[in-house]
């Protein structure tokens, strides 16, 4: 019978991170930022978080030693797996109820695989999920926007910090270029905490897991306009506006109203996606 590797154990040596599950012995890897759950705690909790139903269509991004994905797939029936350690691809493969991806999720084209997978949908929606590898989660992040017409929801497991920077509200000092990006495109919580001594081996930081939803109806608009916009506002974050977005407004031509009289983390998501819609618009004109 195939067992995922919820409890790992620790390999007696120190220096090399094994982890053990059954006769299958596995070196967490650094340079993939491989730290493994082995909290069955935690593991219960983030699949009531996910609340996975017998039937839905989801991808595991980094399922690693199968901790998440063993009772994610006892519930759904079948799950994709996206793996980029060859290792760990193997030993999945020998699950019958996983599609494993073996690539960089970098690499991964969602939207073909949401037509893949669900090739009879006019719509078709992905439920994605995953403990995402902490070195990489922004770049993560940035490329499943560029797929976010064919996702249902996302659940992922993240360094606390990153996590802070996605949820945060104006003047905060958490809120930033990746408050905005993200908070245009999806309605945003942090639905649990989770400590280092769950993970094997544990990093150095606190991790937590935040649930995001597409917006229904998203504000439309040139998603590179808007990463300009951002990026030269929140360059110098304790100038104002005048000093940084001004001179980024005045290379675009635009003239439009809007107060640069205030500092980058004082301005609410609505005002920059408002500003980027105003720009797009005067360049189309």
């Amino acid at each position: 019978m195939w067992k995922c590797a919820s409890r790992p154990r620790c390999c007696p040596c120190p220096r090399c991170n094994a982890l053990e599950s059954g006769a299958v012995k596995h070196i967490a890897r650094k340079r993939f930022g491989q730290h493994f759950l082995s909290d069955s705690a935690i593991i219960e909790a983030i699949v009531r978080e996910i609340a996975p139903a017998p039937g839905q269509t989801m991808v595991e991004i980094g399922p690693g030693l199968a901790a998440l994905t063993q009772p994610l797939v006892e519930r759904l029936g079948r799950l994709t797996v996206v793996e980029l350690d060859r290792d760990l691809a193997r030993r999945l493969r020998e699950h019958p109820q996983l599609n494993v991806v073996e690539s960089d999720v970098l690499k991964v084209d969602f939207t073909a695989q949401a037509r893949t997978l669900l090739p009879e949908a006019a719509a078709p929606r992905l439920r994605i999920v995953g403990n995402l590898p902490y070195n990489i989660s922004s770049p993560i992040l940035f490329h499943l926007l560029d797929h976010v017409a064919v996702v249902q929801d996302q659940h992922f497991m993240l360094q606390k910090e990153v996590i802070d920077r996605m949820v945060a509200q104006p003047s905060t000092s958490d809120y930033g270029r990746l408050s905005v990006m993200l908070q245009w495109r999806y309605a945003m919580e942090n639905v649990l905490f989770v400590g280092p001594e769950c993970f094997e081996p544990p990093p150095r930081v606190d991790s937590a897991v935040v649930r995001m939803v597409p917006h229904a109806q998203p504000a439309p608009l040139e998603r590179a306009t808007l990463e300009a916009l951002v990026q030269s506002a929140f360059s110098q974050r304790r100038k104002l506006l005048r000093h940084t977005l001004g001179r980024w407004l005045d290379q675009q031509g635009f003239a439009g109203p809007f107060d640069l009289q205030r500092r980058a983390e004082e301005v609410p998501v609505v005002e920059y996606v408002a500003l980027a819609q105003a720009v797009g618009t005067m360049r189309a004109a």
